[in-house]
């Protein structure tokens, strides 16, 4: 039984290659087409990681600052900070003290000799200590500053040592980030899913072209009584044999093409590079673009025989 598996295992791949080789013409352009289908995957690839890695630079700079009253202390400021780490929600939490409020803004504006004037005869330091609140999604912050409303720090008189919170000033542009976000990943999902279609749309079409050129040797292996599976399985053979040399050239292809991006781009994607992310992330792309052609193909070709050769 065994062997019998083995004989039938090898006729199924033999014939399945031979069927490829035989196609000729048929066979690059199913090659070329599916090459087409696995470069729009792999370009997809690359555009969601460029959407992250701008999603998440842009929700990097988002935070919301808390500013103390003079009077607090160190370690007053310092149990609030604890107490925000604490929550679920907070990605981070930096403290900003007077002085060093102070020093940044001495440097900032360090050219700018009327304002540095200014703040010399002022005498003395009229800036606040500060925590600066990173959340881990944009959508958090408002529960944030809720907490803080709720349970401030308090000075020994029972008063809050917040003296105030720039979220309100912030709102509008956080929740403009959040629905951005969300809107963004949706319609990349909504195209994710179109060009997905597609691609089997078009895999499937030309692997039906494929299959219709050995219709008549179909028509006789069913009239001798073949069963379906093993007239199925060269066909199926062949599309994965397709869709893997497909994903090779696509995946030898991109090595240029995101050279050339890199070097285009460079300077105003915020540090993103093509290249580096394909020679980094080099397993995945492999593992999604051969998987994605073996499974197109075999798949396409399933259908394409049952449907069209009424197998």
């Amino acid at each position: 039984m065994g062997n019998h598996t083995w004989m039938a295992t090898k006729r199924v791949l033999t014939s399945g290659t031979k069927n490829f080789v035989r196609g000729g013409a048929v066979s690059a352009a199913t090659v070329v087409i599916m090459t087409v289908t696995l470069g729009i995957i792999g370009s997809l690839i690359f555009l969601s990681a460029l959407l992250s890695f701008t999603l998440n630079s842009i929700k990097s700079k988002v935070d919301v600052s808390v500013y103390f009253v003079t009077s607090a202390t160190e370690s007053q400021i310092l149990a609030v900070k604890s107490n925000l780490e604490q929550l679920p929600q907070v990605q981070s939490v930096t403290y900003t003290s007077a002085d060093q409020a102070l020093a940044a803004f001495k440097l900032r504006h360090a050219n700018d000799q009327l304002t540095l004037q200014a703040l010399n005869e002022l005498g003395g330091n009229p800036l606040d200590a500060s925590l600066e609140v990173q959340a881990k999604d944009p959508s958090q912050y408002e529960s944030i500053v809720n907490f803080l409303d709720a349970s401030p720090g308090l000075s020994p008189n029972g008063s809050s040592i917040i003296d105030s919170i720039d979220y309100a000033q912030n709102k509008d542009a956080i929740n403009r980030l959040t629905v951005a976000i969300r809107a963004t990943r949706d319609t990349g999902l909504v195209i994710v899913l179109l060009f997905a279609v597609a691609s089997v749309l078009i895999a499937f079409a030309t692997v039906r072209l494929a299959i219709y050129t050995s219709r008549d040797e179909v028509a006789v292996m069913r009239l001798v009584g073949a069963s379906n599976a093993y007239i199925q399985g060269p066909f199926i053979v062949t599309g994965i044999i397709t869709g893997t040399l497909a994903s090779v050239l696509v995946l030898f292809l991109l090595w240029p093409a995101t050279w050339y991006a890199s070097a285009s781009s460079a300077g105003w994607l915020g540090g993103f590079s093509f290249i580096a992310y394909y020679g980094t992330h080099l397993p995945l792309i492999i593992g999604i673009l051969v998987g994605s052609g073996i499974v197109l193909g075999g798949i396409a070709s399933v259908l394409a025989i049952r449907r069209y050769l009424k197998v």
